[in-house]
């Protein structure tokens, strides 16, 4: 599930190329370089000229994308919906599916859901999405008098987040007018980039941190030692015309300034990393990453210091990661917080708390619930026990909350905890019954994709459906057994503790696939019999002799090397490969129409070629593969050469497979 990121989630982790404004006139062109400020005013223009339905829905679904990119989506529901009614499609009612939530308005957004499953045909797709809402219409209706949630006093009109302390003051993240970035505002928000800046809570007063940490780059999230002699933060820099990711630094003070930092040398090119904590003795570093390792999405992950080197980090377990984002990790003693978008919560990111177990497991995620939680994004929880607090007051913290109560950015907020006399015990009633054993329990699915073109494996993916009567091997160590899935394609089976499970789906007429899902870590709660989890495994449909477009595959010019951003999509064939070792394909490259024919022939085999010793060299018989270069022959956007658009020009330069045999 998708959710709206808010500012803070913008900056760490979909900063583009085209981060700083430019003098763009026109809305598509703004939305499409992530200028998302400038957006929203040149496409509310050009809606309002456009003269035909189409037109108009395109439009309205950017301008809706773009106002939900600036935490605006109740302005952004209006548009969803306007591009829905203009034939935007089911991403449209997607979006305004999502944006209801977000704004607490559940009975609209459960509907807008119902639909949407109607309208692919899969009311599978999005059962979690119903029955989300539900549980956060309960939960909207709790009342906790004990506690109080108010805006602090030093928040600013751009964005704050993620407050840490630093000796006596806090260390707060912004993109403040202040911020040392480059004077061109980013386009995404339309405020500076951000920096880490120190703020006096009790004055509100705020400076740069340091000239070593802040540079032209966005910076965000830190974490300090105990005595703060070391500083652990994300910054997010890139060439211009490359994609930007985000990396955890670290410096040093040397007792009279910050050293120049290094990023962390476990990070891996391409991946997202960031929002570092660092637990109290210092030895521990927890961290988020969007890995191709993790379990979908952002995960959260720990790395332990050995001497001065830091460890191969290791994925926490289900009972933490989903298979959306988990975010903003953050220690209290033995108690981890974090944030995520799939365990179920209000909206957005809720804020949620787990602990390590004396066994070394990790208790299930306890959602903090509203008033900690609201309908926006809740992140960087803090737990304060340097202020005074008043009589009566439990505990005390900050958070970040891009809550309707704030000032339309991330704002961070203060918390407290006052005891409140619990109510009279009831009348005692009978001894109650011994309560049941604790289980763990898996509920798999087996689907497959619904195009929406049905025999062109290449159209949009719409969603998916369940796949009855598929078979699901299931290897625990050396013992391997089998079940069928029901009409809803599900299976379900109970777990034992510390094992790892292997999933391999087949059905006849589809490419096999696996699942893994490992217990370790995972306690079983006395207070939760039923601990459910859910894999899902998506089986390809075989469409014989149709090409199937690979996405990502890219060559430099005049050159048919494969290239490091081309391997993860042909790792992942192999691997298809692998799970189905009857299939042959042809391996294909094809070219746009410039150059000469005999040229384009010659450099599209040889790209072929290369794609077939890659895989060869990943273990795959020869006797498996064909290489074909079908040079500018076959081409799949049909226009006159000279008058091809760049979009035709790149949909025509395209590798692809197709199963023959």
């Amino acid at each position: 599930m998708k959710v709206l990121l808010s500012i803070s989630l913008m900056l760490l982790f979909l900063l583009s190329a085209c981060s700083v404004a430019n003098q763009v006139r026109d809305g598509k062109i703004a939305f499409e370089t992530k200028q998302y400020k400038v957006a929203v005013g040149l496409l509310q223009k050009e809606y309002n000229k456009a003269k035909t339905r189409i037109e108009k829905g395109k439009l309205a679904y950017m301008l809706g994308l773009s106002l939900k990119a600036t935490n605006q989506s109740e302005q952004a529901i209006d548009w969803f919906q306007k591009a829905y009614d203009n034939q935007a499609g089911t991403d449209a009612l997607k979006e305004m599916a999502q944006a209801l939530k977000m704004a607490g308005r559940y009975a609209d957004a459960k509907e807008a859901y119902k639909n949407l499953g109607i309208e692919i045909g899969s009311p599978y797709e999005y059962r979690k999405e119903i029955a989300a809402c539900d549980v956060a219409e309960g939960w909207k209706k709790i009342k906790t008098p004990e506690y109080s949630v108010e805006p602090a006093t030093f928040n600013s009109k751009y964005a704050d987040y993620a407050p840490v302390f630093f000796k006596d003051q806090l260390v707060i993240t912004s993109d403040r007018a202040t911020a040392t970035g480059d004077k061109k505002i980013y386009a995404w928000t339309g405020n500076d980039f951000s920096d880490l800046f120190a703020i006096n809570p009790q004055t509100g007063d705020a400076s740069n941190f340091s000239a070593a940490i802040n540079t032209l780059a966005n910076e965000g999230t830190a974490t300090f030692n105990a005595n703060y002699t070391e500083v652990f933060f994300t910054r997010c820099t890139g060439t211009k015309k490359e994609d930007q990711f985000c990396k955890i630094m670290h410096s040093v003070f040397d007792g009279t300034s910050w050293i120049a930092p290094d990023a962390l040398s476990f990070q891996q090119p391409g991946v997202n990393y960031g929002q570092p904590c660092l637990s109290p003795n210092g030895k521990v570093l927890y961290f988020s990453a969007e890995h191709p390792d993790g379990w979908g999405g952002h995960d959260i992950w720990v790395s332990e210091r050995i001497g001065s080197e830091w460890a191969e980090p290791k994925l926490l377990p289900r009972t933490v990661n989903t298979l959306g984002n988990e975010l903003f990790p953050s220690m209290d003693n033995d108690t981890l917080y974090f944030s995520s978008d799939t365990h179920p919560g209000m909206g957005g990111l809720d804020i949620f708390k787990t602990y390590r177990l004396k066994n070394g497991d990790w208790a299930p995620a306890y959602n903090l619930k509203p008033p900690i939680n609201s309908m926006g994004d809740d992140f960087g929880f803090l737990v304060d026990y340097q202020s005074k607090r008043d009589s009566g007051v439990t505990s005390k913290g900050y958070l970040t909350s891009s809550r309707s109560e704030g000032q339309g950015n991330d704002d961070i907020y203060v918390f407290e905890r006052r005891y409140v006399p619990p109510p009279p015990p009831p009348p005692i009633a009978e001894i109650p019954k011994e309560q049941p054993k604790a289980k763990l329990i898996l509920d798999g699915f087996v689907l497959e994709k619904i195009f929406q073109e049905a025999t062109n494996p290449n159209s949009k993916v719409l969603g998916r459906k369940p796949l009855p009567e598929s078979k699901v091997d299931i290897k625990i160590g050396n013992k391997t057994e089998t079940v069928t899935v029901d009409a809803e394609g599900h299976f379900r089976i109970e777990l034992a503790e510390n094992l790892d499970y292997n999933f391999l789906a087949t059905h006849p007429g589809y490419l096999n696939n696996f699942a893994k899902f490992s217990t370790k870590g995972i306690a079983k709660d006395p207070n939760n019999p039923e601990q459910i989890f859910e894999i899902e495994i998506v089986l390809d449909k075989i469409f014989l002799d149709k090409d199937i477009r690979l996405e990502n595959i890219y060559y430099d010019l005049d050159k048919w090397d494969i290239r490091a951003d081309a391997q993860p999509t042909l790792d992942k064939l192999s691997e298809t490969l692998k799970l189905n070792p009857k299939i042959k394909i042809q391996l294909s490259s094809h070219t746009d129409c410039r150059g000469s024919d005999t040229y384009n022939e010659s450099l599209s085999q040889k790209r072929a070629q290369s794609a077939v010793d890659y895989l060869i060299s990943k273990g795959i018989d020869a006797a498996r593969l064909e290489a074909r270069g079908y040079g500018e022959g076959v081409p799949e956007a049909i226009c006159a050469c000279a008058k091809c658009t760049e979009e035709e020009y790149q949909l025509n330069r395209r590798t692809a497979f197709r199963v023959v045999q």
